[in-house]
């Protein structure tokens, strides 16, 4: 049973960092590409950054760029979303999903590649 757990959330004041983790059982995350996503109530489910295909090529969101940074540890089965210079409008459930390779790279910042998708972990921001 493929499972997707993400842990590494919490509260942290604006211009701080966290480091989400997404861990991966009944499944080879280096074989996948990965995604993170966010959402807040009432809102779509909106995609942050990815690592995708072989080569691990990484692509962000206008609002992300040069704050977060995607990357992932084979030997562990993980992938880790690096969140720095956090803002209060980063507050959100965050999410990690994995897809097969072979889209294009910017739709892995959509959620139509992906089948499989963790449960969540909040990130709350204050200012």
């Amino acid at each position: 049973q493929v499972q997707l757990v993400e842990s590494g959330g919490g509260l942290v004041q604006a211009g701080g960092s966290l480091r989400l983790s997404c861990a991966a059982s009944g499944y080879t995350l280096s074989y996948k590409a990965v995604g993170w996503f966010r959402q807040v109530p009432g809102k779509e489910r909106e995609g942050v950054g990815c690592i995708t295909h072989s080569d691990d090529s990484t692509l962000y969101a206008d609002s992300v760029k040069g704050r977060f940074t995607v990357s992932r540890d084979n030997a562990k089965n993980m992938v880790y979303l690096q969140m720095n210079s956090l803002e209060p409008g980063d507050t959100a459930v965050y999410y990690c999903a994995a897809a097969p390779f072979g889209y294009y790279a910017k739709d892995y910042l959509t959620k139509s590649p992906y089948d499989y998708w963790g449960q969540g972990t909040q990130v709350t921001v204050s200012s």
